[in-house]
């Protein structure tokens, strides 16, 4: 309808009242025009028309009402300015709700999904302006201006895709401070593989956050706002609520940033509280396929460990886009594994798969199934962690983090499993490796040695057989309490136990508060603590003295697991933090404190008997 006269309707609208400002709402016998306006019923925001900057042209926008520094989040005609006239709103039947100029040219109309005899346009207190019936109470629109956002995103407000439609919600710039009409830059949730945001200007990518890991596109949680995804067969979207009464919204400026600003009552101002791109890290693909970034070195981009540069030439004159790649090539056929990478941004998921119930274990075999697969990791951080996402081909535009984030394993060749990250040749690393385990052997046996000849050679007989009488005396209360059938299948069975993060434990026993302490014995004090689930746990802090390596820790709390029994203490996972090392079980109250020390009442001679042998065999 845009472009056409109708004077029928121009004619008439003398015969429509003008509405009041008092009012939230827009029927067929009213209209918008001059300076009035409509304001929603809780005060929020307020419709009516406005001129940008120093602009002279007039448009029909939604702003905030409630404070002082006049900010405009949507505009309905940004296309088509109201020049050197005024401009009337009304509604008519079927529910088209129109904006003519003073000429009775119709400069801008909304397309209705459908009819209704007596249509509003209603002002809600969320920003948003919807048609739709007088007498229907439900949330069944015939349209919204939601659907059709401009650079500004409110609490509520979807960006995505549906599928079925084929209606896309993003943010597009203004062209200007005083033009809004549509600008270079464009913020879309992309729903092409895996959900995750992009920065564009035309059709070339600026910024790409993370993928969605349950909480949000790669960032910490706030106190703020929280996000949500919805990903179904009809529509993929993702939307944010504030979590008080914060004044919060997004926007992407017309210089290609995109902006989360926080009113400030006490300064009476928007204050900036995250911004994209921040850096020169941000920048989409700046280092090439299988490049990482890192800004706090020099040069920024480097490659992945066991990776090298594609063109040394262009990498040491500073042209990094064609990337890295494997030391090694790949041969799916002679045994490729993986290479666990932390603290990295996630690759481009835009040739990705995922499976949302699939666990880490059964991922890693996805993976290994098909040769084109190149990296896989947990689809959800929550907990710890579950669902798998898998890489296809290159892996573009991952950085180094400051922060902790999810662990990403990348495939490798056979060769380059297990190896240090330089280009060292396997035949060095032997000769290193041997040299190393000789030398320290010569000295351990040396240090041995001399211990025995000045303390423990009288006792040498009366220990032995102590120590021969524990291991077999341990021996039998294990078989005699699983029985002799558990007990060589829990030696054979191959078991994997949940990493629990260490934000998890921390919130659980509200950071190992002194009310929640169970008692502590000489392996570390016991904390009772609760997942956000419901289920109550015992943590068991392992005393730093120990001096365990994680590999050796690894191996004691599988030892554990494999011993476990339907009558004894559960253990649940592990954490490892630093040097922290942390055992997590069920909480059973009728245990005693032994029971959550050691994993069961009678493991205590297996955890002197493994940390024995950890140290022998050192």
């Amino acid at each position: 309808m845009e472009g056409l006269k109708i004077p029928f309707l121009f004619s008439s609208l003398f015969s429509i009242l003008i509405i009041s400002n008092a009012v939230d709402t827009i029927t067929k016998t009213q209209s918008l025009t001059g300076n009035n306006t409509i304001v929603s019923s809780g005060g929020s925001f307020e419709m009516g028309f406005f001129r940008p900057g120093n602009s002279r042209n007039q448009y029909l926008g939604i702003w905030y009402k409630k404070i002082s520094v006049k900010t405009v989040v949507w505009v309905a005609n940004r296309e088509i300015p109201l020049i050197n006239s005024s401009g009337v709103l009304t509604i008519i039947d079927p529910g088209i709700l129109v904006l003519v100029n003073g000429t009775g040219t119709v400069i801008w109309s909304v397309n209705v999904t459908g009819s209704t005899q007596n249509p509003i346009a209603h002002l809600m207190d969320s920003g948003n302006l919807v048609v739709k019936d007088a007498n229907d109470t439900s949330e069944k629109f015939l349209w919204q201006s939601f659907d059709y956002p401009c650079d500004t995103q409110l609490p509520g407000m979807k960006l995505g895709k549906n599928l079925e439609t084929g209606l896309e919600r993003h943010l597009s710039s203004w062209k200007s401070s005083d033009d809004p009409a549509r600008g270079e830059f464009k913020f879309q949730c992309d729903p092409q593989g895996y959900p995750q945001k992009i920065l564009s200007n035309g059709s070339v990518d600026v910024f790409r956050t993370g993928p969605w890991n349950d909480t949000g596109f790669g960032g910490t949680p706030n106190v703020f706002y929280t996000y949500g995804l919805v990903y179904t067969m009809e529509e993929v979207y993702y939307h944010y609520e504030l979590q008080s009464d914060v004044i919060s919204r997004v926007d992407v400026s017309y210089d290609g940033h995109v902006r989360r600003w926080i009113w400030v009552d006490l300064t009476q101002k928007w204050d900036i509280y995250l911004t994209a791109p921040t850096d020169n890290c941000d920048n989409y693909k700046l280092c090439g396929p299988n490049g990482s970034c890192n800004i706090g070195s020099s040069p920024a981009c480097g490659c992945l460990s066991k990776f090298v540069p594609q063109n040394q030439a262009e990498w040491g004159n500073g042209d990094y886009s064609n990337g890295c790649v494997r030391r090694t090539p790949l041969d799916c056929h002679k045994g490729d594994g993986f290479l666990k990478y932390s603290r990295y941004k996630m690759p481009d998921t835009r040739n990705s798969w995922f499976d949302r119930n699939m666990a880490l274990r059964e991922c890693e075999m996805e993976c290994l199934k098909n040769c084109s697969c190149t990296a896989y990791t947990n689809l959800n951080i929550g907990g710890h962690g579950s669902g798998c996402l898998l890489w296809f081909n290159e892996l573009i535009d991952m950085r180094k983090l400051s922060e902790d984030g999810p662990d990403i394993y990348i495939r490798m060749a056979s060769s380059d499993l297990g190896q240090a990250g330089h280009n060292w040749k396997p035949g060095k690393w032997i000769v290193v490796i041997s040299v190393i385990l000789t030398g320290t052997l010569i000295l351990a046996l040396g240090i041995s040695l001399y211990i025995w000849k000045k303390k423990w050679q009288p006792k040498r007989e009366g220990n032995k057989k102590s120590l021969m009488l524990q291991h077999l005396t341990f021996v039998g209360r294990i078989r005699h309490h699983l029985g002799e059938t558990y007990y060589k299948e829990a030696k054979n069975e191959d078991i994997e136990l949940p990493l629990f993060h260490f934000s998890t434990i921390t919130k659980a026993t509200e950071n190992f508060a002194i009310n929640n302490k169970l008692g502590e014995g000489g392996f570390g004090p016991v904390y009772k603590g609760r997942l956000e689930g419901g289920q109550v746990i015992a943590v068991k802090l392992l005393s730093k003295n120990s001096k365990q390596g994680v590999d050796e820790f690894k191996n004691e709390v599988i030892c554990i697991a494999k011993l476990q029994h339907r009558n004894l203490v559960k253990l649940l996972g592990y954490c490892i933090q630093g040097e922290e090392r942390l055992l997590i079980y069920e909480y059973m109250p009728n245990k005693n404190l032994d029971s959550f020390i050691f994993g069961m009442a009678f493991l205590k001679p297996l955890a002197s008997f493994i940390l024995f042998h950890i140290g022998a065999t050192l």
